[in-house]
């Protein structure tokens, strides 16, 4: 199909404000994926699509925290490796079974680490006592948090950077950072896949791909300056968000 000048003017710009989100708290999808469908993009071809321009975001706000040296890649091997692995097999998966039942749990998951944020001023404002050491999160959490973002995906840079926070100690600033490029390995993971078997609009996600570069950019900068006082409500609001829109497409 194609898209007027215009249609792609105005996803360039979905993208700027969805990779600014996805930065800060994730669930940058819940923006750009309606998008695509809302301007005549078919199913299939969006959710290939929205996985390359999503890459652009999560790569450009990893390479932005590996730079201020907020995350140490040599630190982080295995845990990449896990998360990869667990993507694969989430993305296999979701193609042989219904995921229904999943789709009417996660709205209230959601809807709990939303409230969970909220209630919580003290969360990650420091580094804590470290509960699960380096080598068992990597072996066992990084695969299931890779698996879950493969297999279904919205809130996955949310339960990823929750998951940081509560399992590792780390301050929300450094959960968020650590996320992107957790979360940007699980991207890579899919898109591989989606470049194998699926369509993808090259010119619309290269633009897209574009935007989420400049508003990750943004966004990775307002992470640094401002802090768990910024990603706290922002992960709560996009939350409930996230769960309100899953909830309608369930019901309708």
């Amino acid at each position: 199909m194609h898209l007027s000048i215009d249609m792609v003017a105005l996803l360039f710009m979905v993208a700027v404000v969805a990779g600014c989100v996805d930065s800060i708290a994730g669930g940058g999808g819940l923006i750009t994926l309606p998008s695509m469908l809302l301007v005549g993009i078919p199913p299939a071809a969006a959710l290939a699509t929205n996985k390359l321009q999503g890459c652009g975001g999560t790569l450009a706000a990893s390479f932005y925290f590996l730079r201020q040296q907020v995350v140490r890649l040599r630190d982080l091997k295995l845990m990449i490796v896990m998360t990869f692995v667990g993507a694969v097999l989430g993305v296999w998966l979701i193609l042989q079974i219904n995921s229904t039942a999943l789709k009417a749990i996660i709205p209230f998951l959601l809807i709990s680490v939303g409230i969970y944020f909220a209630l919580s001023p003290q969360l990650g404002t420091t580094d804590q006592k470290q509960p699960v050491a380096h080598g068992p999160f990597s072996l066992w959490i990084a695969p299931c948090l890779g698996f879950y973002d493969g297999f279904f995906g919205p809130g996955a840079g949310i339960l990823m950077a929750l998951s940081l926070v509560s399992l590792r100690g780390y301050n929300l600033t450094k959960a968020t950072a650590h996320t992107k490029i957790l979360n940007g390995t699980s991207n890579v993971s899919s898109l591989l896949y989606f470049l194998a078997f699926g369509k993808v609009y090259w010119t619309v996600g290269l633009v897209m791909l574009v935007g989420q570069i400049i508003g990750s950019s943004i966004g990775a900068r307002l992470v640094l300056a401002k802090g768990a006082t910024l990603i706290r409500p922002v992960i709560s609001g996009v939350c409930f968000l996230m769960a309100v829109k899953l909830l309608f497409d369930i019901f309708g």
